[in-house]
This record gives structure tokens, C-alpha cells and sequence, in this order.
């Protein structure tokens, strides 16, 4: 019997990667030898992924500035306090805010699956960010002048042309990441806040043809087979 496997989720960085990032912080590498240890890494976690025998691989988000973050990393108008999103394990990763509009992104996940495919024998899943979680850039007391309904408008607009750009890159399929879903649950009980970043999911893909699956593990939304929303841990 085959049980069909795919990958889900980003890979360990190497510790050669980790002193990398810190050394482009402080000032201490370049942008280009930056580059170059992505390359790098982006390129040895294919290879091993394929060695694996895994019929759909990642890039393991090696290059990304962070999983949540990549599309809005450089932006500058961005205030740093802000959501703070709780894991499992006891680590956070925290959302800015923005402080003006019209809100755009920086970075789109198709830039990480072209660098990927350079190297992939195998098809390559791409994962991108959910609009429900970047939802959470617009502060509480709003901003003058762009209406919290402006920003969700170009909030969906960017998160599908993220997607579409992503498929039409070649992605074997694209996993929407909906690590807040865990927050969701613990901010309302009544999961009343869970439905509604579902239903935000939903609208950005409005030329999609959408069907939800909900199992007792998680939650995966698939669109034309070919995109998923996943969550980290257990939603009923």
C-alpha cells in the first residue's frame, strides 16, 4: 500500500545560516555574501530533500526573513510593536503594524520558488502567508486617512497575487500558512475570530473554486487542488 506523503512546514536552518543572518544585521557581511549562503543552503536542503525520495519537496524557507514576515521585510512604514503570536514550544513571533497606506507588498513568495526551481528535480511546493495573519497589521486605533476597509481591499489583492504569482511560477501546489488559527482559538473560545480569518482566507481567492475539508488534525482548504491552508496543530 502507498501512503501519498508531502512535506509541510520550513526546515531547520544550519547554524552557518543563523550567524549569517546576525552578521548582515550588525553590519558585519554584505548583502551579496548574504545572498551566497542562501544560495547555498537553499541549494543542500533541495538535494537532501530529494534524497529522501519524497515525491513533492521544499526549500525549506531557508531565505526567507521569516515565514510570516517575508512580503513586508524592509518596508518602512512599519511600527514594531505589535501582535504578538505565541507557539507551542514557547517561542513568538511578533506581527507590526503599519503606520500609513495604501498598503503593498515588498516581497512576493514567487522571488523563493524561482531561486528553488534553479535546483529542483522534483516538484516544488511554495508556501506563503495567509491574509488572515497579516490582517493584523492594521493598529487597533486606525490610521488617518486609509480605513480599515482600504487596507483589508489591498490586503486581498496582494495575498492573491501572491498565490496566483506562485502557481503561475510553476508550484507544484501552494500551501497557505495559517499559524494564527492557534490564536484565533485561544483569543475566542467561541471561535467566533477563527471563522472570520477563515472567511477571509476565502475571499482572497474569489476567481478560485474553493472546497473546505475540516478533519480533526487540521484544517485544509484546497483550491483547484492545487492550494492548501494548514494549521500547526489540532482545530475542531
Amino acid at each position: 500500500m502507498v501512503i501519498r506523503t508531502e512535506p509541510i512546514g520550513s526546515i531547520p536552518r544550519r547554524q552557518r545560516l543563523i550567524d549569517a543572518f546576525r552578521k548582515f544585521a550588525n553590519g558585519e557581511i554584505s548583502k551579496e555574501t548574504l545572498d551566497s549562503v542562501f544560495d547555498a543552503e537553499v541549494r543542500s536542503t533541495i538535494e537532501e530533500f530529494e534524497a529522501t525520495g519524497s515525491p513533492v519537496i521544499t526549500d525549506g524557507e531557508q531565505s526567507k526573513h521569516s515565514f510570516i514576515s517575508y512580503p513586508i521585510a524592509g518596508l518602512d512604514n512599519l511600527n514594531p510593536e505589535g501582535v504578538t503570536i505565541p507557539f507551542a514550544d514557547g517561542h513568538t513571533r511578533q506581527i507590526p503594524t503599519i503606520t500609513s497606506g495604501p498598503f503593498r507588498y515588498r516581497t512576493y513568495a514567487s522571488e523563493y520558488l524561482e531561486k528553488a526551481t534553479k535546483y529542483a528535480h522534483a516538484p516544488v511546493k511554495q508556501a506563503v502567508i495567509s491574509a488572515s495573519a497579516l490582517s493584523l497589521l492594521y493598529p487597533q486605533d486606525g490610521i488617518k486617512k486609509y480605513s480599515r476597509d482600504e487596507f483589508i481591499e489591498d490586503l486581498l489583492r496582494e495575498n492573491e497575487t501572491d498565490i496566483r504569482r506562485s502557481l503561475e511560477g510553476g508550484a507544484y501546489n501552494v500551501q497557505i500558512d495559517f499559524t494564527e488559527g492557534r490564536l484565533a482559538v485561544k483569543l475566542d473560545p467561541s471561535k467566533g475570530l477563527l471563522k472570520q480569518f477563515v472567511k477571509l482566507i476565502i475571499k482572497c481567492c474569489p476567481g478560485f473554486q474553493l472546497q473546505i475539508e475540516r478533519k480533526s488534525v487540521s484544517i485544509r482548504a484546497r483550491v483547484e487542488t492545487r492550494i492548501q491552508l494548514t494549521v500547526p496543530m489540532s482545530i475542531t
